[in-house]
């Protein structure tokens, strides 16, 4: 029987796309500072073990497109031991960032709007990118994300979106933009290729 390719396990130094949704009819992001706030936690306990080359926060779900660090670089970030790693527990180890990471904003969320259980699905969708024309396709999937669903009419209008980032590369940021942008020839060529929108289904 064949595996879910939405649920890949993680491995050092390889690219995912990594989405998940609100549990039920509710919202994730209510208001602008959810936004924000989400954001935050991923600085936190994201960017230590991956790099991130593209997001996009969505009132009921979100996308990011990520590529784990090097073992070394991770351990080294986290200030833990690498000698005794178990490399057959990888994926696990991997994993419990992201786990945190919902954890740590569904407890702030319910504590603020007065709410229990669950906000986020059980499990985290991800699947591993292993070529360039598929990597392209996501990164086009998840910038247009906002227009797909009909909240705005240009992706220059939807701000919780790391399309904007790339339309100023010379701001500062937390995304790992150069390698995304070595497949471009400048920002005009960036801007037209996601004109053309994408066929990524999930």
């Amino acid at each position: 029987m064949f595996g879910d390719k939405r649920l890949e396990d993680f491995d050092f130094e390889s690219i995912y796309h990594i989405y998940s949704h609100v549990s039920g009819k509710e919202l994730i992001f209510r208001e602008s500072k959810n936004y924000t706030f989400f954001l935050d936690k991923i600085k936190f306990y994201i960017c230590p073990i991956a790099d991130i080359f593209a997001y996009c926060l969505m009132p009921n779900h979100f996308h990011l497109l990520i590529a784990f660090k090097k073992k070394e670089i991770i351990f080294e970030n986290l200030n833990i031991s690498i000698t005794e790693f178990d490399d057959k527990k990888s994926h696990q180890f991997l994993m419990k960032p992201f786990s945190n990471l919902l954890n740590s904003y569904a407890k702030a969320y319910n504590k603020v709007y007065t709410r229990k259980g669950a906000l986020f699905m059980d499990y985290i969708k991800r699947t591993k990118i292993e070529d360039e024309k598929y990597l392209l396709n996501v990164l086009n999937y998840i910038h247009n994300n906002p227009v797909n669903h009909g909240f705005v009419n240009q992706l220059e209008e939807w701000k919780y979106c790391s399309y904007l980032s790339y339309l100023d590369i010379k701001k500062s940021s937390s995304l790992e933009r150069s390698f995304i942008m070595s497949f471009f020839d400048g920002t005009s060529d960036f801007i037209e290729f996601h004109k053309k929108g994408s066929d990524l289904l999930l």
